[in-house]
């Protein structure tokens, strides 16, 4: 069930049919370093695959991110941005604030993210360097947009 909050003249959803789909894709795609080049395809079964939450101002989507997880013991924050427009305002603290709240998503033993450059912001929210990198692994391909 989709659950609202309020701040002001903002709203935060996580109604996936409020969610605009053409304005996450282009900023995914053209504006962030980690999706560039990612298709709508991806993109929307992305969106269907995970707890989405829209940051919102009159009912335009001025932010968004998301939660990839199994709901028991594992969480994976990706895709979070604010548009550019809309940042300074702490609508991103109070983005992960709202996320990491959500009663769906208390208890976990680990959230991880990956960030190239909002180390600080995540750092306030408790998130630190994997505790033991050496036990983690990857399988990249780079033949696919958008990593």
């Amino acid at each position: 069930m989709a659950q609202d909050w309020r701040r002001g003249e903002y709203l935060i959803s996580t109604d996936r049919n409020r969610l605009n789909v053409g304005i996450i894709h282009e900023f995914l795609s053209k504006r962030s370093y980690w999706a560039e080049g990612r298709s709508v395809d991806i993109v929307t079964r992305s969106l269907d695959n995970s707890l989405n939450f829209g940051v919102y101002k009159d009912e335009e989507l001025v932010g968004f991110a998301r939660v990839v997880t199994d709901y028991a013991t594992f969480a994976w924050l990706a895709d979070v941005f604010i548009l550019e427009s809309y940042r300074g305002q702490a609508l991103a603290k109070w983005l992960l604030g709202v996320i990491l709240s959500h009663p769906e998503l208390r208890g976990f033993r680990r959230w991880v993210l990956a960030t190239k450059d909002a180390h600080g912001l995540y750092r306030q929210y408790g998130f630190t360097e994997l505790r033991e990198p050496s036990r983690w692994m990857e399988k990249f391909n780079e033949t696919v947009a958008g990593e």
